[in-house]
Formats: structure tokens, sequence, C-alpha cells
């Protein structure tokens, strides 16, 4: 012990010696009269810290003090006044009714930016109107060149049954291009009921529903859509005769039979039907065949000829070919 009765500890014992946890509050009662304690500047410098509850309690405020500053109000008021005008506009029509004479805020808006939809150039059409590739495109004065999707326009002219391909370019302020390349129309076909635009192929373009393709061949029956170049051979062998082919009847998708303006049916072979058709033109010829009371002519068979009179023709024939009585025991 020292002179003051208190034990003697060496410096470094007493800094390997475990530190006990204080709380501040009991860092302060640890701490002896006479002790060091900080400047008063060095502690309104650093504060100690506020607890949880005091920190949300001075946003709370400070969020008072903003509400409290002229204007605020104000604001807030003209804020929520705005907003319920809005929502009446909205829900009594109003909106709709700015739709209908504008187009969407966003087009009105590009409009009046320099970007409207002013000049439409189309291109390639044959068939088709321009009425009917705008209205298919879905183009109008009320939209802006700025927001038009020229692939969904795209994908609108493809649904044309006529439109094989379409291009759609948009130039900048205010012009729309579009080019189109037309499916070519090759024959009408009517099956079960129902006349059909059809290519050279067979692909089916679309109903008949317009008076602008009632010049185009007209073949009948299952499959004969998919004869089509079969039966433009036979017209071209006819020559000028093929204007006289009302229509081409597929008969069990295996033969044609010609259906002429004046009601004659020409039934032609399932082999060779050209040369049947080399004989019909040699017939009308000599004979005017096409041209008499007649009810059909049948080709089919390579060795003969068949022909069915009308009611008319056969009276006709008969009076020009009385059969002579027959004697008993004679030959006629």
């Amino acid at each position: 012990m020292d002179g003051g009765r208190r034990f003697l500890r060496s410096l470094k014992e007493r800094l390997s010696a475990p530190l006990a946890p204080m709380t501040p509050y009991a860092l302060a009662v640890a701490v002896p009269p006479g002790a060091y304690a900080p400047p008063a500047d060095q502690l309104s410098r650093h504060p100690p810290k506020q607890p949880a509850t005091a920190a949300r309690g001075g946003r709370l405020d400070r969020w008072s003090a903003i509400a409290a500053k002229p204007g605020v109000g104000a604001l807030g008021l003209a804020i929520l006044f705005g907003g319920a005008l809005g929502l009446g506009f909205v829900h009594g029509g109003g909106y709709d009714e700015l739709l209908a004479e504008g187009g969407a805020p966003r087009d009105i808006i590009a409009r009046a930016l320099g970007f409207p939809l002013s000049a439409v150039t189309i291109s390639g059409q044959a068939r088709l109107r321009e009425s009917e590739i705008i209205a298919a495109a879905g183009v109008d004065p009320q939209a802006s060149l700025l927001f038009l999707d020229a692939s969904e326009t795209r994908r609108r002219l493809m649904e044309l049954a006529l439109v094989k391909d379409a291009r759609v370019m948009k130039l900048y302020p205010d012009r729309l291009v579009i080019n189109v390349t037309e499916r070519e129309p090759a024959a009408l076909w009517q099956n079960d009921g129902t006349i059909s635009i059809v290519a050279a192929d067979g692909t089916v373009i679309d109903h008949l529903n317009d008076q602008r393709f009632l010049g185009l061949p007209f073949v009948v029956g299952a499959g004969a859509e998919k004869r089509l170049p079969e039966f433009a051979a036979l017209l071209a062998d006819l020559g000028d005769f093929a204007q006289r082919v009302k229509a081409g009847v597929r008969v069990s998708d295996r033969r044609w039979t010609l259906k002429m303006t004046n009601g004659v049916d020409v039934k032609l072979p399932e082999r060779d039907p050209g040369a049947a058709i080399g004989l019909l033109l040699r017939l009308q010829r000599e004979a005017r065949i096409l041209d008499k009371d007649i009810l059909s002519i049948d080709l089919r068979l390579p060795d003969r000829v068949a022909v069915r009179l009308t009611e008319e023709g056969a009276v006709a024939f008969a009076a020009a070919n009385p059969r002579k009585p027959v004697k008993s025991g004679g030959k006629t």
C-alpha cells in the first residue's frame, strides 16, 4: 500500500484488466470529483444523440413548419380541386368527346409540336382502292406521325386478302409511305355454294363480294382450284372459242366438263383432253356442232362422238331422217 492506504498496481496491470461495460449514467457517477470534464464549447458542438422518438417528433415538426408556410395550403387545395374536376371530366363523358374530336392526348401534343399526319403516299395497288388501303391501315387526320406504329400498320394491311406483302415507312415530319404487293387473282372457284377468288396456285384470296372479278375464268367443284394451270391450258387450246366457255366443271376430281355459254356441255376425257379439244374445233369448223340444238357432246371415247339432242333437235332430226317402213320378210 502507499501512504494513503491504497494498493499499488502497475500501469500494465491496469491496462490488461478487463473493463466492465458502463452506461453513460454509470460513467457519470463513476467520475470522482475533480476528475477531467470536457469544456462546455465541446459539448455544444457535439450534443448527445436523442432517442428515436425525439427524431420522429422532429420530422413531424418540420412537416408542420412546411405546411404552415404561406401558399402551401392553397396549393394543396388547388391540387385536390383539380383532381376532382379531372375525375368529373372523365366520368362525365368529356374525355371521350375529346378523343373523338381531337384524337389521343399524345397525338394532340405531337401535332402541336409539328408531327401531324398530313400526307399518305400509296403505291403498288392494282385492284385495291386507296380508300380500302387507308381504312385497313387505320390512319386518319387525328393521328400523328410521331406515335404511329409502322409495324402495327403493316400487320393490318397484311390482313387484306389481296395483299401479298406491304411496306410502311414514316418520313418525318408529316408523311407516311405505303407500298403494297398484291396477289394476282387467277379464277373464281365455286364449291359447296360458295364462290371464292383464288390465285394461280389455288390459294383462296377472298370470297367474291365485288363485281370487279366477274371477268375471271370460272371453275366449279372440289379440286378445281388446284387444277387452274390445266384449265388455263384448255382455254388456250380453244383460242377464240374460249370466250364461249362459261365454266369448267371438275368431275370427281378426274376430268373436265366445259359449260358453254349456250348451255351445251362438252365432256372431255380424263387423259389427253387437249386432243379432244382439237376434235371439237374440227367438228365446229366442219359441222358447226356447237350451234346445233344439242344438250351435250361426249368426247370421252377416242373413237366416237356421242351427241345428245334437245327435244326440238330430236324432232328436227326425226323429220329430216324418216324411217322407211319395213316390209314383211324384207330388209330396210
